[in-house]
C-alpha cells in the first residue's frame, strides 16, 4: 500500500465512523446524550478534514507535513460526568438503540486504530530494511 492509499482508507475509516456518530446524533433525543455523540461527531470530521488536506499536499507537492492534530472533544472528567448523567436517565427500554450504535462506533473505533497500527509498523520496517539511518522519519545516528 502506498502513501496515497493509506490516507485514503484512513479517510474512508474516519467517515464511516463519523457517519455512525451522526446517525447516533438523529437517534439521541437526551441532550447530555446528544451532545456527547456530537462532540465525537466533530472530532471524528476534524479527522477527515486533516487527512483530506494531507491528501491535498501529497497530490499537489509529493511530500507531506505533520502537524498536532486538535481535538474537539471536552476533557475526560466532562465526558465521565455527562455519561453518568446519561445512565441515570436512560431507562432498560431505551438502552438497545443506543447500545447498538455504541457497538457499531466501537468496532469501527478498533478497526481504525488497528489500522494505524499497521501502518505504524509497515513504516518501522520500511526504515529498517532500507537502512537510511532513518526510523520513523526521525535520524537514527550522526557520524559528525
Amino acid at each position: 500500500m502506498n502513501l496515497e492509499e493509506a490516507i485514503k482508507t484512513a479517510i474512508d475509516y474516519e467517515i464511516a465512523i463519523r457517519d455512525v456518530y451522526k446517525e447516533a446524533c438523529e437517534k439521541i433525543l437526551d441532550v447530555s446524550g446528544r451532545r456527547l455523540v456530537q462532540a465525537l461527531e466533530e472530532d471524528e470530521q476534524n479527522h477527515v478534514t486533516y487527512l483530506q488536506s494531507k491528501m491535498e499536499q501529497w497530490r499537489k507537492n509529493g511530500t507531506i507535513t505533520i502537524e498536532r492534530l486538535n481535538t474537539a472533544l471536552p476533557p475526560k472528567k466532562i465526558i465521565v460526568e455527562e455519561v453518568e448523567k446519561l445512565n441515570e436517565k436512560m431507562s432498560r427500554g431505551s438502552m438497545s438503540d443506543k447500545k447498538q450504535i455504541l457497538s457499531k462506533a466501537l468496532k469501527l473505533e478498533i478497526e481504525t486504530s488497528d489500522f494505524y497500527r499497521k501502518m505504524v509498523l509497515v513504516q518501522a520496517e520500511l526504515d529498517y530494511f532500507s537502512k537510511t539511518g532513518y526510523w520513523f522519519d526521525i535520524k537514527e545516528f550522526d557520524m559528525e
